[in-house]
């Protein structure tokens, strides 16, 4: 044999070789996507209830949320009102009703001062003006 034949040899040993180790490795990347086909399917098959319920769940939720914008609606409706009877009680007795407190808080200050001064100055209103107290003038 020939140094020439020895390196075909070893080179067709090689080759062999090269060929058995990506037999090998196709043959496990060949199962590795069965078992991810087969568990896309499986994920495929158990998808279909869980968009079904996220389908009805997003339903109700809508359903709630046309119910809030309608209580909405109303809140505002009512903050309308109130707004409203608030500035007509304002408008019609407001101003009134100010001055009555205002009257009432005068009147008791004057009668609080007038009792005031008659504790102070006991007599002063008893007795009529030009008369002593002995008696006649």
């Amino acid at each position: 044999m020939s140094p020439g034949q020895i390196a075909a040899l070893i080179a067709a040993g090689a080759f062999v070789l090269l060929v058995l180790f990506l037999a090998v490795t196709l043959v496990k990347l060949g199962r590795t996507l069965d078992e991810a086909t087969v568990a896309i399917r499986k994920a495929h098959k158990n998808s279909d209830p869980l968009f079904l319920e996220a389908n009805t769940t997003l339903t109700h939720v809508n359903t709630q949320l046309e119910r809030v914008d309608g209580i909405t609606a109303n809140a505002r409706a009512v903050s309308g009102n109130v707004s409203a009877l608030t500035s007509l009680f304002t408008a019609t007795l407001g101003g009134p009703l100010v001055k009555a407190a205002a009257l009432s808080y005068g009147l008791s200050k004057a009668v609080r001062a007038r009792r005031k001064a008659a504790v102070e100055t006991p007599g002063k209103h008893s007795r009529r003006p030009g008369r002593r107290k002995g008696g006649r003038r």
